[in-house]
């Protein structure tokens, strides 16, 4: 890999900025200054200092993220509106990180964050069936009739939801999980029953949960354990 390649993947720097430093004499291989940016390196097995850090190298990153309210699902919105990228270090915003799957605005809680188009694009799948839970409150009473639509499945315009589970916690509040993700689709189930959304929360993707160390707008790396979970529940 070329060192250029490899330091402006880490989001670290711009290869730009990574010549630059280069024939300044302020980055080193293995010890050792080197003048070039198109030199090869192994990021695997070689020390590789930039500016006096040293650069650790990943292919992948994934990242879990408190969604605060407000805030577009996107990497950049045309209209002004902030996205959730907004809230991560630069850094990570130079690794091209975007979100797994969306949120609506006005939707809280658990958003995973990567730029590994591919484990992203198996997780959202709807031959994976990843199941995804939230947190929900409804302005009007659900009936048990109205739990047995929800969860047999409704129409949302056309399109007919595959079956969920609904357990309420009381008439008007509960949690919902469902295997995919269409535009507002809580919500217009919702109204499928003669009722709205109030308040609604991502509690679970797949197999983790929101971790509840993190407050609205917080963020965290994944783990290794978690992101093979990922891994594992992306081959179903």
């Amino acid at each position: 890999m070329r060192l250029d390649k490899m330091i402006s993947e880490c989001g670290i720097a711009s290869r730009s900025e990574v010549a630059k430093a280069a024939r300044a004499g302020k980055i080193t291989v293995d010890g050792a200054p080197v003048r070039h940016a198109d030199v090869k390196v192994d990021p695997e097995c070689q020390t590789v200092v930039y500016c006096g850090t040293p650069v650790v190298w990943r292919r992948f990153v994934w990242l879990m993220l408190n969604k605060p309210d407000g805030y577009i699902s996107a990497t950049e919105d045309g209209r002004g509106d902030p996205v959730v990228t907004d809230l991560l270090p630069a850094e990570y915003r130079k690794m091209g990180v975007f979100p797994c799957g969306r949120l609506d605005k006005h939707t809280l809680g658990l958003m995973l964050l990567t730029n590994d188009g591919t484990l992203s694009h198996r997780l959202l799948a709807p031959k994976s069936h990843v199941t995804k839970s939230y947190g929900f409150r409804v302005k009007f009473p659900l009936s048990q009739e109205d739990v047995a639509s929800l969860e047999a499945g409704v129409d949302i315009g056309g399109y007919v939801t595959k079956p969920c589970q609904v357990t309420l916690t009381d008439e008007k509040e509960g949690i919902i999980a469902i295997t995919e993700g269409k535009y507002h689709q809580i919500k217009l189930m919702m109204e499928a029953v003669h009722n709205q959304i109030v308040f609604l929360e991502r509690l679970t993707f797949g197999p983790l949960s929101l971790d509840p160390a993190l407050a609205r707008g917080e963020w965290r790396e994944l783990t290794e354990a978690e992101i093979l979970q990922l891994t594992e529940a992306g081959r179903s």
